[in-house]
């Protein structure tokens, strides 16, 4: 059915968007508890993540893990491991799946991952 006169506009597609999918309960509770206390800079990282999951333009708030965090086996693959800021403390890592153009989320949470320390 085609839009009519006082219809909202809907987006235009942006090409090839990645589903972000909770790999964990954990990441999913995370999630949520950065949703209330960040939830304008949430939206903005899903809408970042969505679109272009291996951003470089701003290396400070989205980028590769390094060393050996920058890999991580999920269902039988070597994926990237990607990390991004969402307020000082609040991050959300994930993994990219490019096979199935999914971002698995693995980490939500306030602050640092213990994974870090």
């Amino acid at each position: 059915m085609s839009p009519k006169r006082g219809d909202r506009a809907a987006p235009p597609p942006i090409g090839e968007e990645y589903d972000l999918r909770f790999a964990n309960s954990e990441a999913a509770e995370g999630w949520e508890h950065l949703a209330r206390q960040a939830a304008g800079n949430l939206r903005r990282a899903f809408e970042r993540i969505r679109a272009t999951p291996r951003a470089g333009d701003n290396p400070a708030r989205q980028h590769r893990l390094k060393g050996g965090l920058g890999t991580a086996a999920f269902k039988g693959q070597a994926l990237e491991r990607w990390q991004f800021e969402v307020t000082g403390g609040g991050r959300v890592w994930y993994l990219i799946d490019d096979v199935n153009r999914t971002a698995w989320i693995t980490h939500a949470g306030s602050g640092h991952p213990k994974a870090t320390d």
